[in-house]
């Protein structure tokens, strides 16, 4: 564990060293902020006090943001052979993604952490659903960390930064949009089956704090298939290599 807290740590450092934490947190703050506040699904607007309006523009930035912060997680490694170099100081294959997989994680938690003055500032201004809120941005870690372990694992099969973010963008958009759309168009079981793989579905169902084990199921099942294909295609690499 400590030496995937190293790796950890390194890593989440490492966003820093570049532009790359700057421009997200930025980013991520101005368009959560934006919409929030001023344009389209303002809460001034609705004249209700909730943080609707920054949970739908996160789960949207989010999913575009996180694949620009895993493509160079392994893709780098395996172009620059330093990879090579970071199997020999005596860590597994798992620990050097899990290391990664948590750096990813905790710069989307810090951004996350940002937006909490809309929340304290929504709760001053009228009473607030403090449950659907804090249901809210659980929602939107546990998308996040799926994402997060596909990017990794896009990063994990390729040498080409740009390669390993279009590669999950596209997986990603059929548990973003693609099953959400097919369910729609389909009924009985089939029509369930695509909506279940839906991210959205079960993302909305926690972020009107309802917490089901179904969600929750279907969020870790997705996280640790990833984390597992990731691994299994760096060691692969090794063993190739």
């Amino acid at each position: 564990m400590n030496k995937i807290l190293i790796i950890a740590r390194k890593e989440f450092l490492t966003f820093f060293d570049s532009l790359i934490a700057y421009i997200m947190l930025v980013a991520f703050l101005g368009f959560s902020g934006f919409f929030t506040w001023l344009y389209g699904m303002d809460i001034f607007l609705r004249n209700q006090a909730d943080l609707q309006a920054f949970f739908a523009i996160a789960y949207w930035t989010l999913f575009f943001f996180i694949p620009a912060l895993t493509m160079k997680m392994l893709a780098e490694e395996n172009k620059t052979g330093t990879i090579e170099l970071l199997l020999t100081k005596a860590v597994t294959d798992w620990q050097v993604i899990l290391g990664k997989f948590f750096s990813c994680l905790a710069l989307v938690g810090l951004a996350l952490a940002l937006s909490l003055p809309y929340y304290i500032t929504v709760w001053k201004l009228g009473p607030i659903d403090h449950s659907a809120v804090w249901c809210g941005y659980l929602g939107l870690l546990l998308m996040s960390a799926t994402y997060v372990s596909i990017g990794l694992f896009a990063s994990s099969i390729t040498s080409n930064q740009i390669v390993a973010f279009l590669l999950a963008l596209f997986i990603g958009m059929f548990f973003h949009i693609i099953f959400d759309v097919m369910a729609n168009n389909f009924s009985g079981i089939i029509g369930e089956t695509f909506s279940y793989l839906s991210v959205s579905s079960h993302y909305e169902s926690i972020s009107r704090g309802v917490i089901d084990t179904k969600d929750l199921v279907y969020f870790l099942s997705i996280i640790f298939a990833g984390l597992i294909l990731s691994e299994i295609s760096l060691s692969k690499r090794n063993v190739t290599d």
